[in-house]
């Protein structure tokens, strides 16, 4: 399995203002590339938007650092929806998205936030983007130019489950995140800062290290995910009332090398694709074979096997994958010359 998962690609952050809040995470964690900047109709996603094409402005943005990238969405049409409730810990689905960090001390003291202790008695810093959208900050050992930023892209995501033996099999035996960090009930007191240190919970967070096959897998690094459970309260559904691409934290998408072995193996634990693009998708600037499928709750987890990416724009430098392989590695100076696109913060 660890040579079909080879990591995070991005998570999917649906905000009102695609350009505006590009800025925000360019400034607070040096996600500064702009892999593609695309508006299109999300012709193919009709089975969760009530049968409505959404259409949308995406921006990728990625640091070069390490990590996976964020997706930043924001739904042109039809206007995007808030939740009417202010999610909390627990409650079904994405909850928060996990920035990896070299030094937390650091970017807790440069940002004016406070490190507490998770349940294994490493350090999180947790806090909210613009849109309430909320984030941890974890210390990770996987980088591809540290020397590039403390802070670096995706490492995960925190997603609340109804029942995490339910949802165990899918994370952690069919995507192959078999490390188990921690597995512990109980009160934490890192929740005291969001105003949860009193309420019990099963927290299990599942790891897998860095990948040895895959176009990006050195860029990518490890991947976190913590199943949460609430044990003395009633939890709610993030997206109730709404559909992808509302706002909010949409899907979690993780970056595949053979997309129909991977649809086998899925099913074999009872979880086929719900959306296939096929062959590929076009985004212009990217394309490449996405697909989707449901966790036990219902929360969307996409795959994507990369067939093109756009390196320089500006000298029409894409890198064809689909010819090259996608199980390959590529080379360091060629993963590095995306870095050439960056672009300062406003």
């Amino acid at each position: 399995m660890e040579n079909l998962i080879t990591g995070i690609q991005q998570i999917g952050i649906g905000v009102v203002n695609a350009g505006e809040a590009f800025n925000w995470y360019n400034k607070t964690f040096n996600l500064n590339i702009p892999l593609f900047d695309d508006v299109a109709d999300a012709k193919l996603m009709v089975k969760y938007t009530d049968g409505n094409i959404r259409r949308r402005r995406a921006i990728m943005a990625l640091n070069i650092a390490g990590g996976g990238g964020a997706e930043i969405w924001e739904s042109k049409r039809p206007l995007p929806l808030a939740a009417s409730f202010e999610p909390v810990f627990g409650d079904l689905g994405i909850f928060a998205a996990r920035i990896k960090c070299q030094n937390l001390g650091d970017f807790a003291y440069a940002n004016g936030l406070k490190a507490v202790s998770r349940p294994d008695g490493k350090p999180v810093v947790w806090l909210k983007d613009p849109y309430r959208n909320v984030i941890q900050v974890v210390e990770d050992d996987s980088w591809f130019k540290p020397k590039a930023s403390n802070t670096g892209g995706v490492l995960g995501a925190v997603i609340g489950v109804s029942d995490v033996e339910k949802a165990l099999p899918l994370y952690k035996e069919a995507l192959g995140l078999h490390e188990v960090i921690y597995d512990k009930t109980g009160f934490f007191e890192d929740l005291a800062e969001l105003g949860q240190n009193r309420s019990t919970f099963r927290r299990v967070l599942l790891r897998k290290k860095e990948n040895d096959a895959g176009a990006f897998t050195r860029l990518i690094g490890n991947v976190e995910i913590e199943l949460v459970q609430a044990l003395d309260t009633v939890p709610r559904k993030i997206m109730e009332g709404r559909t992808w691409g509302d706002l909010g934290y949409i899907h979690l998408c993780f970056d595949t090398i053979n997309m129909d072995i991977l649809a086998a193996r899925l099913s074999t634990f009872g979880y086929p694709f719900t959306v296939d693009s096929a062959n590929s998708f076009d985004m212009g600037e990217a394309a490449g074979r996405f697909t989707y499928l449901e966790d036990p709750d219902g929360t969307l987890l996409e795959f994507v096997e990369t067939h093109k990416v756009p390196v320089l724009k500006k000298l029409g430098w894409f890198i064809n994958l689909k010819e090259r392989g996608t199980h390959k590695r590529l080379p360091n100076w060629m993963i590095s010359a995306l870095g050439m696109g960056k672009v300062k913060p406003k």
